[in-house]
């Protein structure tokens, strides 16, 4: 990549191309950002974010453009949000979220609204939940979740409600889940995890079962059946970690990469095999990093970027090749 970062997002594009947003350089935050051309193998700069931030969001809407949500400036938590145009290569600042909120979690909704949950404003974790809706570029305020959280994941099911899972309060970290129903605008808990765990990642199987990895106290796999609530145990990775990356590939299984395990770096890649329930080793990445980005191209390759070693934040960008 042009610029070393970590804790940024990166999104595919329709045209099969992936943009690279924002993130850190441990020296200062970012606004820049780029695009990776599969075609080319080649990263060229694109017009930079109004805001630099790390610690956001990034949502590919219906139409195509990436909505970006709030984040840390590293002076300012922040609410605000704004629109890149592929086919322009600009951004544009749109209505301001209610709340700040940094490592909050976003997902697109079956209507095409995106619906963004909890995070830290600076101050205190957060329970609240806004819904952005594409149409007129305005955010309103839902139901808020049962339990604060930040550090957490969320994932459309198949039934079209939202499963946010795990996080941390500010105090403790969760082994609670609750569901989203974009119909009725409702929370409702749901079964608890096995474990508490936050920087975590969670994967919607083909089967519409949900695969939890890792995370901060999350030592074993899981999986949540959306049709009983119920979690079952899914092995466990040979090496645990958190602030990781889960890609579903097109097989059906689930490449894990880096992460911390306590405070080692790690280059080592697992698979998960849903038809078997078994881990095998997925090889190693050319650099061990956290707070990567993990992005399946169009081809079925995983592009990986950036990302920290420990000590720096990096530039350097690999495929995995299934």
């Amino acid at each position: 990549m042009q610029h070393a970062r970590d804790e940024h997002t990166a999104s595919l594009l329709t045209d099969g191309r992936v943009l690279v947003i924002g993130g850190s350089n441990r020296d200062t935050s970012l606004n820049s950002a780029e695009l990776y051309d599969p075609s080319t193998g080649t990263w060229s700069i694109t017009g930079s974010m109004n805001d630099k931030r790390y610690g956001h969001t990034a949502c590919k809407l219906i139409d195509g453009k990436i909505l970006v949500t709030g984040g840390f400036d590293g002076d300012v938590y922040l609410n605000s949000t704004e629109l890149y145009d592929p086919s322009t290569g600009l951004w544009t600042i749109v209505s301001s979220m209610n709340d700040a909120r940094n490592f909050h979690a976003a997902s697109i909704l079956a209507n095409g609204n995106v619906l963004v949950t909890g995070g830290f404003n600076g101050d205190v974790v957060l329970n609240t939940a806004e819904l952005y809706d594409p149409s007129t570029g305005n955010w309103t305020i839902t139901d808020s979740m049962n339990n604060a959280r930040d550090g957490h994941t969320s994932s459309i099911l198949t039934n079209e409600k939202v499963l946010v899972i795990g996080g941390f309060n500010g105090k403790t970290t969760l082994d609670v889940a609750e569901l989203y129903d974009p119909l009725t605008e409702t929370w409702k808990t749901t079964r608890n995890m096995r474990n508490a765990r936050h920087y975590l990642s969670a994967s919607v199987l083909k089967d519409g079962k949900v695969l939890v990895t890792g995370g901060y106290r999350g030592h074993i796999a899981e999986l949540y059946d959306p049709s009983t609530e119920l979690w079952t145990t899914a092995g466990n990775m040979s090496v645990v970690r958190s602030n990781h990356q889960a890609s579903l590939l097109r097989t059906g299984k689930v490449l894990v990469t880096g992460g911390l395990h306590d405070s080692t770096l790690l280059n080592i890649a697992e698979l998960y095999d849903p038809s078997t329930g078994t881990w095998t080793k997925g090889g190693r990445m050319n650099n061990a990093r956290s707070f990567h980005t993990a992005s399946v191209l169009l081809s079925g390759k995983v592009l990986v970027t950036g990302g920290s070693d420990g000590s720096a934040a990096l530039n350097s960008a690999e495929l995995y090749d299934p």
